[in-house]
């Protein structure tokens, strides 16, 4: 039960519903729906404990489940709905009685937020959208619209005033807490009196937070001037890509890579963000022969850090946005047509020596990841065997 969902709408029900759920489950659910969406969430049916809530309870969040304002836990009574301040929401569903009942159902949705103010977390800046129309109904002009840094200029449309700040430059300020890592900037909209002021300036803050799993968007706005709490998230681009030697000079372009049993393969995961304060490292590795199951038939080369193919190594590399590895074909290809790879790929801060990035092999589970860590799952492949007139010898 539980995963990730990013269907603009669907249903949500606890395990064998409308039949009677299992003890001791507990299922998160993840719904994440496009940028500038809101999520809205309406319970159907609710048939559990009632009480106090303590032993079988839905809680739904504000965003990801260990990091996001609770906005209701229930049991029993009337069939609430929430709406979420971002294009986010978590909904966990727990049961630790003896007693059986039917569960839950819920359905949610997602509605356009129609704000004058937009932000997008992109790999390598903050794109931030300000409506001009909203800008001329509070009397304020978008010739007066900078940034902390007033050398980095937006591009003014005649709808919009467009930022595009990136997380190292133009004023942004970077910051680490205990469970995010923070860009943030200010913009700042001027009022136009030079001498009689009539109206305050606004300070639009915008930040990024990295949290455990995910980017976190904020806009706020100081001083009460403009009511704007925005919040969006999105995900770490990664890549992997296949080289033909251990130089990592010439990538593997071919789709499918056609190989032999044995054959040294090379491969190199590339972190794209503009911030040279990460580190990227491969954490688990696992083949399949069906790209969208990764459990039925599974191979791991490395899992959680540890190697589990003898011929699994890692490499050097230059920078710290890149994990390079290696390992060999294996005879899990003679028995099937094609091999896909899974990879989960851990983001942490450069030089924090107390994360599984510098720590390497650990016996963790898999949601057990530190403050200021991120796992990013990338699937590459196919990988097909070489088809050969006459039998030949490994290379």
């Amino acid at each position: 039960c539980g995963g990730s969902v990013s269907d603009p709408s669907g249903l949500l029900q606890s395990p064998n519903y409308p039949g009677s759920y299992p003890n001791n489950a507990d299922c998160v659910w993840e719904i994440q729906v496009k940028n500038n969406f809101r999520v809205t969430l309406t319970f159907r049916d609710i048939a559990m404990q009632r009480g106090t809530c303590q032993h079988d309870y839905i809680e739904v969040y504000d965003g990801p489940l260990h990091s996001s304002p609770l906005l209701g836990r229930l049991c029993s009574g009337s069939f609430p709905t929430y709406v979420s301040s971002s294009n986010m929401m978590s909904v966990r569903f727990h049961s630790n009685s003896r007693y059986p009942f039917r569960g839950f159902q819920a359905h949610y949705s997602s509605i356009p937020a129609r704000h004058n103010t937009t932000i997008q977390c992109l790999p390598d800046y903050m794109h931030v959208v300000v409506s001009r129309n909203y800008l001329r109904s509070q009397g304020y002009s978008a010739q007066r619209v900078t940034l902390n840094d007033n050398r980095c200029r937006p591009t003014v449309t005649s709808q919009e005033v467009v930022f595009n700040i990136p997380y190292n430059g133009c004023g942004t300020i970077q910051e680490e807490n205990n469970d995010t890592i923070n860009y943030s900037n200010t913009i700042r909209v001027a009022s136009s009196g030079y001498i009689i002021k009539r109206k305050k300036n606004i300070n639009l803050h915008v930040s990024c937070k990295m949290l455990r799993k995910s980017w976190q968007q904020v806009v706020y706005a100081a001083e009460d001037t403009v009511d704007v709490n925005e919040y969006q998230f999105g995900r770490y681009n990664m890549n992997i890509t296949f080289y033909d030697s251990p130089s990592f000079l010439r990538q593997v372009r071919s789709s499918p890579y056609f190989i032999d049993l044995n054959q040294n393969l090379y491969l190199q995961a590339c972190l794209r963000s503009s911030d040279p304060n990460l580190k990227v490292v491969v954490d688990t590795c696992v083949a399949s022969p069906d790209p969208h199951d990764f459990s039925t038939l599974a191979y791991y080369l490395v899992r959680n850090g540890c190697p589990r193919d003898s011929s699994y190594t890692t490499y050097y590399s230059p920078s710290s946005h890149f994990a390079r590895f290696k390992f060999n074909a294996f005879e899990f290809m003679s028995r099937h047509p094609s091999v896909y790879l899974k990879c989960q790929m851990l983001v942490c801060r450069l030089g924090d020596y107390s994360s599984h990035c510098y720590r390497g092999c650990s016996s963790r589970a898999k949601r057990d990841t530190s403050p200021a860590e991120e796992e990013v799952d990338v699937v590459v492949g196919p990988l097909q065997l070489r088809e050969r007139d006459a039998p030949s010898g490994s290379t």
